[in-house]
């Protein structure tokens, strides 16, 4: 399924794009190592594990920080701020 994406802050954006905290809409699959949650190629880092599970439809904010190191070996790291179902 598609997400709903504001445009990343660390990202070129197009001319009067928001910068700031991003949001996410989409549905939650499984990462291919145990315990990682992405939408549409965002890693899901923090954020209410009983709202983010495999298959939910979300909305999620928070901003992409590419200096976080995770085990995933996938997905650009989302630090999430806000989950809730979409």
């Amino acid at each position: 399924m598609a997400a709903d994406v504001e445009w990343p802050e660390d990202l070129p954006a197009p001319a009067g794009a928001k910068r700031g905290l991003s949001t996410l809409t989409g549905t939650v699959t499984t990462g291919v190592e145990s315990r990682c949650l992405l939408i549409n190629g965002f890693l899901l880092i923090g954020g209410d594990r009983s709202v983010l599970r495999p298959g939910a439809r979300v909305t999620v904010t928070g901003r992409v920080d590419r200096s976080v190191v995770t085990t995933c070996q996938q997905g650009t790291p989302f630090v999430v701020t806000s989950a809730a179902p979409a």
